[in-house]
């Protein structure tokens, strides 16, 4: 019996770093970066990432763990029109399944939890040419600056859940 992937969207910060974080885990088949819609009141696109995952292999929980933890989901910065906090869902099963996790882990974090659950309405894919940007291009200013501190992230707190085939864990913590 062949597993049946769910998709989830998720939008946090620069799809280029949300996409390195969900393509370094277990048990994600895809992610793709690009432009995400709401149905309702909150129409406008925003940076995120459409996650393809085999929930046998990685949680939604664990997956929205990882999110809240890999970007600034506390915060209401100026720019959150373009990389709004959000999970984007794709039925009201989903909905309530997300409203419950997002709750369950305000314990883990000072401030209040900004990000919203919206229901997914269109997506619009990056360029071609932006596409597995951290894993095409590691070494840039970009990459260095502001995807490898997340993907610190994963490895300190989510170790577990890397794809080592994928994110390569230093031997040395301090590397």
């Amino acid at each position: 019996m062949k597993n049946k992937l769910e998709t989830i969207a998720l939008g946090g910060g620069c799809h280029w770093g949300t996409e390195a974080v969900f393509q370094s885990l277990k048990g994600v088949q895809k992610a793709s970066q690009g432009y995400v819609a709401s149905k309702g009141v909150v129409t406008s696109f925003s940076e995120a990432v459409l996650v393809y995952f085999n929930p046998i292999q990685i949680s939604l929980k664990v997956l929205l763990s990882v999110h809240l933890h890999t970007h600034k989901s506390t915060s209401l910065h100026s720019i959150r029109d373009n990389y709004r906090s959000a999970v984007y869902t794709f039925s009201d099963k989903q909905a309530l399944v997300v409203a419950k996790i997002l709750n369950s882990h305000q314990a883990e974090f000072e401030e209040q939890l900004i990000t919203k659950r919206y229901p997914f309405s269109e997506f619009k894919p990056s360029r071609k040419q932006l596409l597995n940007y951290y894993y095409s291009n590691p070494s840039k200013p970009f990459c260095e600056t502001f995807i490898k501190p997340k993907l610190q992230i994963l490895h300190d707190k989510f170790r577990a859940n890397i794809a080592l085939n994928r994110l390569q864990i230093p031997t040395d913590p301090l590397s």
